[in-house]
């Protein structure tokens, strides 16, 4: 017997209910924001001023809308005031400083 789970009641059931499942599987997928120690995010800091300083192209692996992303492009400005990096790629990409999680310079 092939059972389809919840998805065989949805005919029975009203759009908000429906729309409440959906919802439901989808944060079954979201994926938690790591906390990193003090040494890495030293580790990061001081990538990011290589990258900037010297002109290089980075990928940056950052957390954002329940997700892991990765970024590459070349730092544009670094503002530690407001807490966000801006990346030189085609629309000049913002990223909030707790959000990144590691930097490769390539």
């Amino acid at each position: 017997m092939n059972d389809r789970g919840s998805i065989k009641w949805t005919a029975m059931m009203l759009p908000e209910h429906i729309q409440l499942l959906k919802d439901m599987w989808e944060q079954k997928e979201y994926k938690e924001k790591p906390i990193l120690d003090e040494q890495q995010l030293e580790e990061i800091n001081m990538k990011l001023h290589l990258a900037i300083h010297n002109n290089l192209t980075a990928e940056i692996t950052y957390y954002a809308e329940h997700d892991f992303k990765i970024m590459n492009g070349k730092l544009f400005k670094i503002d530690t005031m407001q807490g966000f990096i801006k990346i030189d790629n085609d629309e000049r990409t913002k990223i909030n400083l707790h959000d990144i999680l590691d930097i490769k310079i390539n």
